[in-house]
């Protein structure tokens, strides 16, 4: 009987759960709708008690059905917000358990697929959770591997996901190249520097081709984050003053609204109540009132979900247009890549810090990269893409699967550990 090869790609925004049988290429499994990537999103119905997933998490919420909604929870792990926990409607759930829930549904949905079930698995891990922080570093693995083990998982192990890249584009190469492996996803950005080459990809010990890896923890949704706030949150009065003058309105509700893991803890009296005293007190109560309305409606993840779309729309144009309109609140602005490039600037630069320290690391230079592995939706921003271009303009960029190649690349990986 041919043994499966199991690899999970649990992103921040996506995850892809991929098999390598025997001998044969690595394919990732369908997972929604036929589809190989899932959203990483669980929406709690409250309406029929019932837990959505993916796309169809998003689709229940988006078309007003009443629960709670969970995105981005992998951006918990090392964090405080671990200890958590949210309220559903009389429950009381934390965070660890809302993972468990999502890593349970995608081994059901891989073993569904596979029609066996799943014993050994090999999950991606960015090279950084926690910035300059290594204790915060090392919990989160653990925090991630305890969610994967107690759904019954007997052997575990964890790659760097930019290696799994590499490992995913060297089935392609026709001879040696010294790689830049830029994997930028929606809540980290990692790279690696590694030899590869046909006669490399046999070995079992790929150690000695690794030259440097590093990352840091910025990504697509933290570009969501930077935008909202300088784009979008002063529509809502964010930035300016109370009717006396005297001082700014508070900001951290702003921060929370404008960063998709954090709005749930918006959604509870003690916010409310404080957002209708802001309201009270601002020099533009109309403004505060639509942040408010917002709140109030638990809207929160539908305003985020639009700027996420505006930025997406600036990959491929100069200028969209964000338009969000709901009962008590019209928001209409026009949005350019040159304003998403200023509100991101301080992300691509230690983006660019990163990468040139990695490359410093591995004892090369930028001209010494022949080829520039692409890999991750963040990397098609084009303030990203800039970056990438100015630091090694003469290497080769190879766009892998944006959204497939680390989930592809893990289950090569565990083949090699497993078979």
């Amino acid at each position: 009987m041919t043994r499966n090869h199991c690899g999970m790609d649990f992103g921040t925004s996506n995850s892809t759960f991929a098999v390598s049988a025997g001998n044969g290429p690595a394919r990732l499994l369908p997972l929604e709708d036929g589809k190989p990537t899932i959203p990483s999103a669980i929406f709690f119905s409250f309406e029929t008690d019932t837990v959505f997933f993916g796309r169809q998490a998003m689709n229940e919420y988006v078309t007003g059905g009443d629960g709670r909604l969970m995105r981005s929870i992998k951006s918990v792990l090392g964090t405080p917000l671990f200890a958590d926990t949210t309220r559903v409607k009389r429950q009381t759930i934390a965070f660890s358990d809302i993972l468990g829930f999502f890593v349970a549904e995608l081994k059901s949905r891989a073993e569904a697929s596979l029609g066996e079930g799943v014993d050994d698995i090999v999950c991606g891990r960015p090279v950084r959770f926690v910035d300059d922080d290594d204790e915060a570093d090392a919990l989160a693995q653990r925090q991630l591997e305890a969610a994967v083990r107690s759904q019954g998982y007997r052997h575990v192990e964890f790659q760097f996901e930019p290696i799994a890249a590499a490992l995913d584009y060297e089935q392609q190469v026709t001879g040696e190249e010294l790689a830049l492996v830029a994997d930028i996803g929606g809540g980290t950005s990692d790279f690696t520097v590694i030899r590869v080459s046909p006669q490399r990809a046999r070995a079992s010990d790929r150690k000695a081709d690794i030259l440097a890896t590093a990352g840091v923890h910025v990504g697509g949704t933290d570009f969501d984050r930077l935008l909202s706030l300088k784009k979008i949150m002063p529509l809502l009065g964010y930035g300016t003053e109370t009717a006396d003058g005297k001082r700014p309105l508070p900001s951290a509700p702003y921060y929370d609204l404008a960063t998709w893991h954090r709005i749930n803890r918006l959604y509870n009296a003690r916010s409310i109540a404080e957002l209708r005293s802001t309201v009270r007190e601002a020099k533009f109560p109309e403004l505060a009132a639509m942040m408010l309305a917002i709140v109030e409606d638990r809207q929160g993840h539908r305003l985020a979900g639009r700027v996420e779309e505006a930025k997406i729309a600036l990959s491929e144009a100069e200028h969209t247009a964000f338009r969000y309109v709901t009962r008590d609140v019209a928001l209409n602005s026009p949005l350019t890549v040159r304003e998403l490039q200023q509100a991101i600037d301080g992300s691509t630069s230690a983006i660019a810090r990163t990468i040139e320290g990695t490359v410093k690391a591995a004892g090369v230079t930028g001209a010494d990269i022949s080829t520039l592995i692409l890999t991750g939706g963040s990397t098609r921003v084009p303030a990203v893409s800039n970056v990438l271009r100015a630091l090694f303009p003469a290497s080769k960029a190879v766009e892998t699967d944006a959204f497939g190649s680390v989930g592809l690349g893990l289950a090569l990986d565990a083949a090699r550990r497993f078979r």
